[in-house]
């Protein structure tokens, strides 16, 4: 069974969990609101889940993305692109890195690649 993880030395993958929990601190600030006053937002019975993530450790489930969009008051999509950022890095260098020769792994007519066969 697969279990997700990530290919990245063990002290990268923490320092981006530290940048992410860096950016969810930001977003609550801006919104003015207490980690307690997120939790209830976020529907997360204990405010110090807020807290474990903001200091990196641990990850906002992904059934959870629209709820936390909402109460932090971001367009869902940029939040869940920005979380991948630190979340899964190496699915975001893939779908939002800079691109190679053109339009080279794009899906073209029928769901090709545009290689030759």
């Amino acid at each position: 069974m697969y279990a997700h993880h990530q290919r990245l030395d063990t002290e990268e993958v923490q320092e981006l969990r530290r940048e992410g929990g860096r950016y969810l601190k930001e977003l609550r600030e801006a919104r003015g609101l207490s980690q307690r006053q997120l939790a209830a937002l976020v529907g997360t019975e204990y405010y110090t889940f807020i807290s474990q993530l903001e200091t990196g450790r641990g990850r906002i489930p992904p059934d959870r993305y629209r709820a936390w969009a909402e109460a932090l008051d971001i367009d869902v999509r940029q939040f869940v692109q920005t979380l991948m950022r630190f979340y899964d890095p190496l699915t975001y260098a893939i779908l939002f890195g800079p691109e190679r020769g053109g339009d080279a792994g794009r899906g073209g007519p029928r769901g090709t690649t545009g290689q030759a066969g």
